[in-house]
């Protein structure tokens, strides 16, 4: 089965554990791997792997468009706004790992068939494909009037863009907490914790749900169905116990342990955001190759 031609804009931490998990992929192809600084570690690393790189920025890729059918955006919000009105000319389906938004929220265990024809998506906040998934399967056995998701990450893995957009990723994953996990109202919040050494990305969701009623052992299988659809794309998502009912209030705990390939494995913050990368490109191509054998 032929694979599909992918390349990485962004070659800093991000972009680089791109890298090595595209290396993986059985549906994706990584060519190209794009910068603005020729020494920097990911262009450097991507040399050494025999892909080619690009110095020049996404000048530099729009004259080689061909290397390339989807595009992964690991720079800034600010960039992307640029690149993806000239992704768009260039007719590039692009995955959006900056706080943009310029397309709609996908979380792969949740929405991607619905967003396989799109030419640009957003993968909302680490917050948010950590707990989304989990809102959303509680949703589906009964109604959740409000749902709060509370993110503690360590602060060493929180750059100064995490940092600067606090205000953001609350309000961000918030939204995507209605739109996606089907809440009536969302909250977030997100915890820098500083303890040493490091501890992994933990993530608490509380919901209330509408009624008296609860149907409890419906909603602990569909979490636990849930959990099972995110670990396929992130091994290291887990749930640290049975959800916790208190009348007609959930509380699920969840954690997160990065796989360990370029980043360490307590970014499990920002190891998911480029599992969930990956995991959505993968059903790009499929749903690319299927087309093609249709024809």
């Amino acid at each position: 089965m032929n694979k599909v031609k992918v390349a990485i804009l962004g070659s800093g931490n991000i972009g680089t554990d791109l890298m090595l998990k595209l290396r993986r992929s059985e549906l994706l192809s990584l060519t190209t791997v794009i910068g603005i600084d020729p020494q920097s570690e990911g262009l450097k690393m991507a040399r050494e792997l025999g892909f080619e790189t690009i110095d020049t920025g996404i000048k530099g890729f729009l004259e080689k468009s061909e290397l390339a059918d989807i595009v992964f955006d690991a720079t800034s919000a600010k960039a992307h706004i640029r690149h993806a009105k000239l992704l768009r000319d260039a007719r590039k389906q692009v995955l959006d790992l900056t706080p943009a938004a310029v397309g709609p929220f996908v979380v792969p265990s949740v929405n991607i068939n619905e967003h396989l024809n799109s030419d640009n998506i957003n993968l909302i906040t680490c917050g948010g494909q950590a707990t989304i998934p989990i809102v959303h399967a509680i949703n589906r056995v009964q109604a959740v009037e409000y749902a709060e998701i509370v993110a503690t990450i360590s602060s060493r893995s929180a750059g100064p863009g995490t940092r600067a957009n606090i205000d953001e990723f609350t309000q961000t994953t918030a939204n995507g907490i209605e739109k996606i996990g089907g809440a009536k109202k969302g909250k977030a919040i997100i915890i820098l914790n500083p303890a040493e050494p490091p501890i992994i990305m933990r993530d608490t969701i509380h919901v209330l749900l509408e009624g008296k009623r609860v149907d409890k052992v419906r909603i602990v299988a569909s979490v636990n169905e849930m959990a099972k659809q995110v670990q396929s794309y992130v091994p290291g998502y887990r749930l640290r116990q049975e959800p916790f009912f208190d009348g007609n209030r959930v509380t699920v705990f969840i954690e997160v342990e990065g796989a360990g390939d370029y980043l360490p494995k307590y970014s499990g913050n920002l190891d998911i955001m480029t599992a969930a990368a990956v995991k959505v490109a993968e059903e790009w191509a499929k749903h690319k190759i299927a087309k093609v054998a249709r024809v």
